[in-house]
């Protein structure tokens, strides 16, 4: 399947050459069929001579309706533009004609209509001459009556060929399925439909709604039900829990984590210099139509800010509109999904400069550089094809990183000697850095900076060491702790330096002192008491009772219901 939109004046025939093609009535509202004016969106279908089925996507010509043709053109991936042979071109085919050309629209077919009412050559050169001029380039042309039937196999034919011309879909790509109608169908809930214009859908797929998790119920492509939809494709999906006045046109089902909202973004101007933009324009892209304020940051760039977020990619194109001149503008280029703040004096000339090397595709080097550190997963909902996984960092600013922890390491210990190993949280912190992961990428080996003791505390922990040398377990009193000047604060350092082993408050010990104790116990009769251990060891029971229970942490020992203790292995 491929999916054309149609596009030209009001009242040249589009909805009944649609119908003709089809025999579908697009008009799908009572007050469009008594007007005879198409008003809304219609849709139908028909299989070509190739066997290939196109679907169409019916649209309005009248000027009051732009923003329903434009959420119509907006998803399909090409046009079928239509001009009536007696009247030939008009402002409304202007009007489609630059919507066409600011959403990038590079495939499309002219139908000159009403051949049987004037001679088609005059209309037919002059809109191949305003098609070539824009994005559309030439194109094929074909007169039709759908009167009297003249023409229609060859305009059959010549959508074979359109069709046939369109690039492959990429059905791994994320989904992203711009709204176009919702509605409850009783007993189902919640339907919506679109034009899935990439990836795949199936029946209970995962997808994000406004940023929330939504699951599909069921699908219909051309109104039989499917398992699977592949882009392109015109879908009806089944949504499962929820409310249809939640959901509507603009609104977009996407594939979750692969999609930026943002209401902030950067972009490119193919159209009107910047300055001659109005503040407010209204930004199309898919069937989403938003209200922009509007920044110029140079010539061609500008910031916009939308009044709702919207699921946008890098590169992604979208139109502008300005409603109170009743004309486009022009279209825009998506540069940045997240652009940074604008405070300082200076930012806004500094980002047009940078925003004026960027075109809009991905550049991972170029983006690594401007952001110095992003997620891989923030480049994935950027669009970023397979950017790999954690963190990714700007080259010369990982080099900068490691220079910057490596002084930090220095600064710390030279500021805090008793505990000169800074930890993984510290460095994160004065590194500015958004995750302690990064610190351990950043210096692969011990973050100490290898210093000894101060000099008067190493002399207090020897005196400890001769005196345990000589009796293991007679732990220094807290008296004699003191004395050598040793506090809490003075053991732990002593600890971290493997110098003493601290087996609880005040209670140290050689490093050596818990594999001695385990010698000593295990020629003890097994199981051993408290006592039988204490005399074991040669201590009192202020240590006895704090080394069995470290032991007994350790696995080293067990302790048995009636309290006594026994040696494990």
């Amino acid at each position: 399947m491929f999916v054309v939109a149609t596009a030209g004046h009001v009242d040249h025939g589009k909805s009944t050459l649609v119908r003709a093609l089809t025999g579908m009535e697009p008009d799908r509202w009572a007050e469009e069929r008594r007007r005879g004016m198409t008003i809304d969106l219609g849709y139908a279908w028909t299989t070509l001579p190739s066997g290939a089925t196109v679907a169409f996507v019916d649209v309005p010509g009248h000027e009051r309706f732009v923003p329903n043709m434009l959420a119509g053109v907006g998803p399909a991936p090409a046009a079928m533009f239509v001009v009536a042979a007696d009247e030939g071109w008009k402002p409304q085919s202007a009007e489609h004609l630059a919507a066409l050309d600011a959403l990038d629209v590079r495939h499309a077919l002219l139908v000159v209509s009403r051949a049987d009412l004037a001679d088609p050559a005059r209309a037919t050169a002059e809109a191949l001459t305003h098609l070539a001029k824009t994005s559309l380039g030439p194109v094929e042309a074909v007169a039709v009556s759908a009167v009297t039937g003249a023409g229609l196999d060859e305009l059959r034919a010549a959508l074979d060929r359109l069709g046939a011309a369109l690039p492959p879909p990429d059905r791994e790509a994320p989904v992203r399925l711009w709204v176009d109608r919702a509605f409850t169908i009783r007993g189902s809930g919640t339907v919506v439909t679109g034009t899935l214009g990439a990836g795949r859908l199936t029946a209970d797929s995962a997808l994000e709604l406004h940023g929330s998790g939504v699951r599909v119920r069921a699908l219909q492509s051309l109104g039989v039900a499917v398992s699977t939809v592949d882009a392109v494709a015109r879908v009806a999906v089944n949504l499962r829990g929820v409310q249809h006045t939640s959901v509507s046109r603009g609104d977009a089902l996407v594939t979750p984590g692969r999609f930026v909202f943002t209401s902030l973004l950067d972009a490119r101007i193919h159209g009107d210099p910047v300055a001659d933009l109005p503040s407010t324009v209204v930004l199309h892209i898919g069937s989403a139509a938003v209200p922009a304020r509007v920044r110029p940051l140079g010539v061609d760039t500008a910031r916009l800010r939308l009044d709702r977020p919207l699921p946008l990619h890098l590169g992604d194109r979208a139109l502008l509109r300005d409603p109170g001149r009743h004309r486009v503008p022009g279209g825009l280029t998506v540069l940045d999904v997240a652009p940074p703040p604008l405070r300082r004096r200076g930012a806004a000339a500094a980002r047009a400069a940078e925003l004026s090397m960027m075109d809009g595709r991905f550049d991972l080097p170029g983006e690594l550089r401007r952001r110095r550190l992003i997620h891989a997963d923030d480049l994935l909902r950027m669009g970023f094809p397979a950017p790999g996984a954690g963190w990714r960092l700007d080259p010369a600013y990982e080099a900068e990183l490691r220079v910057r922890l490596r002084d930090e390491v220095r600064a710390y210990g030279e500021s805090n000697p008793l505990d000169p190993t800074p930890s993984a949280e510290v460095l994160r912190q004065r590194l500015g850095l958004p995750d302690r992961a990064l610190v351990a990428r950043l210096h692969s080996g011990p973050l100490g900076t290898g210093a000894g003791l101060p000099a008067p505390v190493a002399r207090a922990v020897a005196a400890v060491r001769t005196d345990l040398a000589a009796n293991p377990f007679a732990a220094p009193e807290a008296a004699r702790l003191s004395a050598l000047g040793l506090g809490p604060k003075e053991l732990g350092a002593a600890a971290k330096a493997g110098l003493l082993l601290r087996i609880a408050d005040g209670i140290v010990l050689l490093p050596d002192a818990p594999a001695a104790a385990v010698e000593r116990l295990a020629v003890l009769p097994q199981p051993f008491t408290l006592s039988e251990a204490r005399q074991a060891l040669g201590t009192t029971r202020r240590v006895a009772v704090p080394l069995l229970e470290f032991l007994h942490r350790r696995g080293s020992t067990s302790r048995l219901a009636d309290g006594r203790h026994a040696v494990n292995g």
